[in-house]
């Protein structure tokens, strides 16, 4: 029972003040927004750069008939481009220059949450010894069919 007590009484020493831990928290809150701008910002200028010049109205009419199949513009091909071969956090900095329906965000959050970072993990995927192209058509299939699905759904 004493031990019991003499371990209560370190853990009590141990633990940091509340001030401590939410300075903790804000440092911690501060370095993960200052990591996101850092993507979001650079990709949110690039796009409405592409807007202004007329290159994403091009692309918006090149990819149109395909994002059709999801219920998507044209210009969310880029947000699915940036989404699979960077980041999400690219797309989420594409998204938020695109004039999109609640609907349209999410079936390309659905979209991407499948087959988003495909280099990265499929690097990692193909340190597993599993067979990577399998990997990447099973994950692209799942994007494509749930796009569909719930384009019809929603």
């Amino acid at each position: 029972m004493h031990a019991n007590c003499n371990n209560l009484n370190e853990n009590a020493q141990t633990n940091k003040p509340l001030s401590e831990t939410i300075l903790n928290g804000v440092k911690s809150g501060f370095h993960v927004t200052w990591n996101l701008t850092k993507i979001i910002v650079p990709i949110y200028f690039f796009i409405t750069f592409l807007k202004y010049t007329g290159v994403l109205e091009w692309i918006s009419l090149k990819f149109a008939p395909m994002m059709s199949l999801f219920g998507l513009p044209g210009e969310a091909a880029i947000a699915l481009v940036f989404g699979n071969g960077l980041h999400l956090y690219a797309a989420i900095g594409v998204i938020t220059t695109l004039s999109l329906t609640q609907k349209q965000i999410t079936v390309i959050a659905i979209m991407l949450l499948f087959s988003h970072s495909l280099f990265m993990e499929t690097a990692v995927a193909k340190k597993t010894g599993v067979n990577v192209f399998i990997i990447i058509l099973i994950r692209i299939s799942l994007a494509v069919t749930s796009g569909m699905v719930l384009n019809r759904l929603i």
